[in-house]
C-alpha cells in the first residue's frame, strides 16, 4: 500500500507541486518572520547578556527594564555590600546623551558608566585600544555600529574628538557589541565621566551591579538583598526576561509578526488544502477499486495521511532552509535581528502538522464516503 499511495502522488506532478509549494509557502513565512522576532527580543536585552562579570543587578523596586531610569540613594551600595554573600558591589550608569561630531552633525548616544576603581562591565570584544585607556580624561570606547553611524565609511580608529553635551571626549577603543533594540551608538566610560557628559541630577546611581560569593546562590543572594534593602535584586537572566517581557506587553511587535504568522499558516493551509482535495477527486476511482478489492478504511486514511507526511516533509524542508539560509545571509547586517532557535524550527513543523490535518481531513472523508460502485461507472 505505501508504494501505491506514493505512485499516486508522484504519478500527478502537477498536484503534488502544488501541494508542496503551498506546505513550502507557510513554512518559510511562518519560521522566517518567528526568527526576526526572536532576533528582535534578544536586542532588548543584549546590553545585560554582554556585561558578564556581576551575577546581579540591583534597582529600584519600580524599574520594569533596562531602559528605565530611577535612581538609587548613594548610601544603597554600601548596604548592598554590607548583605552577607556579596562578595563585591559597584556603581554602573546608564543613562543618554547628545554628541555632536566635528562635522556638525547630531547623534543619540547611549552612555554606560562603568565603575572607577574596577571598570566592572567593559566590553570583552576589544577590537582596536585597550580597556585601561579609559582611565584618561574625557575618554570613551564606542561600539563597531555605533562608529559607523558617527564616522560613516571611515575605516575603524581611534583618536576622534568629539563633544557630547557640549563636553569633550576622546575616541580611545572601539568594541564589538551585541547589537541594540534601539540602534543607537554605544558608549562605556568611567562612572565619574558619565555623569559629566550626562544631565545633572540630584541622584545619578541607576544601578549596583553585583557579584555573588562563591558558593552563593544568587537567586538566594536576590531574596537575601530585597529583604535588607527593600530593593529590587535580579539575576541577569531574570532581569533580561523582564526587559523582554516588558517590550512584549508594552509594544505592538509580538501582534504584529503573529498576524503575520497567522497569515502564513492561513495561506499556506487553503493552498495545500485545497490542491491536496483536487488530487484526492483526480484518484477518487483508484480509491473507489482499492475498497471493492476489501481495502480497509483504515488503510486507505494510512494512505492519505503517508501521502500527507511526505509533501509535508518536503514542504518543510524547503520552506525552513531558505529561511536559515536568509538568517545566514543577513548575519553582517546592522538593521537586520534574526535568531532562529530550535523552538522556532519545532514551532513551525508543528505548524506544517495542523496544515496537514486541515489538508488532509476533508479527503479523508471523501474517500471513507466514496462508493465502490463508481469504479463500474462510465
Amino acid at each position: 500500500m505505501i508504494y501505491i499511495a506514493l505512485k499516486m502522488l508522484l504519478g500527478n506532478k502537477g498536484k503534488f507541486i502544488g501541494i508542496v509549494v503551498g506546505i513550502t509557502f507557510g513554512a518559510l513565512l511562518i519560521s522566517q518572520q518567528a526568527a526576526i522576532f526572536c532576533g528582535l527580543m534578544i536586542r532588548t536585552y543584549s546590553q545585560i547578556k554582554d556585561i558578564e562579570e556581576p551575577d546581579l543587578w540591583v534597582m529600584d523596586p519600580q524599574v520594569r527594564f533596562i531602559d528605565e531610569f530611577k535612581p538609587l540613594n548613594n548610601n544603597d551600595l554600601y548596604r548592598i555590600r554590607g548583605v552577607p554573600g556579596v562578595e563585591w558591589g559597584v556603581r554602573f550608569y546608564k543613562g543618554l546623551a547628545r554628541a555632536r561630531t566635528p562635522e556638525g552633525a547630531h547623534q543619540q548616544i547611549s552612555i554606560l558608566g562603568l565603575d572607577d576603581e574596577t571598570l566592572a562591565g567593559a566590553p570583552t570584544g576589544m577590537l582596536l585600544g585597550n580597556i585601561e585607556d579609559l582611565r584618561r580624561p574625557g575618554a570613551v570606547i564606542m561600539d563597531d555600529a555605533g562608529y559607523s553611524q558617527i564616522w560613516p565609511d571611515q575605516p575603524l580608529q581611534v583618536g576622534h574628538i568629539f563633544e557630547m553635551n557640549d563636553q569633550r571626549a576622546i575616541l580611545v577603543g572601539i568594541c564589538k557589541a551585541s547589537r541594540t533594540f534601539q540602534t543607537i551608538p554605544l558608549i562605556y566610560t568611567r562612572y565619574s565621566e558619565a555623569l559629566r557628559f550626562s544631565p545633572q541630577e540630584r541622584q545619578s546611581l541607576m544601578y549596583v551591579l553585583v557579584k555573588a560569593q562563591p558558593g552563593v546562590n544568587p537567586e538566594e543572594l536576590c531574596q537575601r538583598i530585597t529583604a535588607v534593602t527593600d530593593l529590587k535584586a535580579l539575576t541577569r537572566q531574570q532581569f533580561a526576561w523582564n526587559t523582554m517581557y516588558y517590550y512584549m506587553e508594552k509594544t505592538g511587535i509580538p501582534v504584529n509578526f503573529g498576524i503575520t504568522v497567522l497569515i502564513g499558516l492561513i495561506v499556506g493551509t487553503a493552498i495545500s488544502g485545497q490542491t491536496f482535495y483536487l488530487f484526492t477527486l483526480d484518484n477518487l476511482r483508484q480509491f473507489a477499486l482499492l475498497k471493492a478489492i476489501g481495502t480497509t478504511n483504515i488503510r486507505l486514511v494510512g494512505m492519505i495521511m503517508l501521502q500527507a507526511a511526505m509533501t509535508g516533509f518536503i514542504g518543510y524542508g524547503l520552506g525552513v532552509g531558505p529561511a536559515a539560509f536568509f538568517g545566514i545571509s543577513v548575519q553582517g547586517a546592522q538593521q537586520l535581528a534574526f535568531y532562529m532557535p530550535w523552538q522556532v524550527l519545532a514551532g513551525t513543523a508543528v505548524a506544517v502538522i495542523i496544515m496537514l490535518l486541515f489538508a488532509s481531513v476533508i479527503s479523508i472523508r471523501r474517500v471513507l464516503t466514496v462508493e465502490p460502485a463508481i469504479v463500474f461507472q462510465t
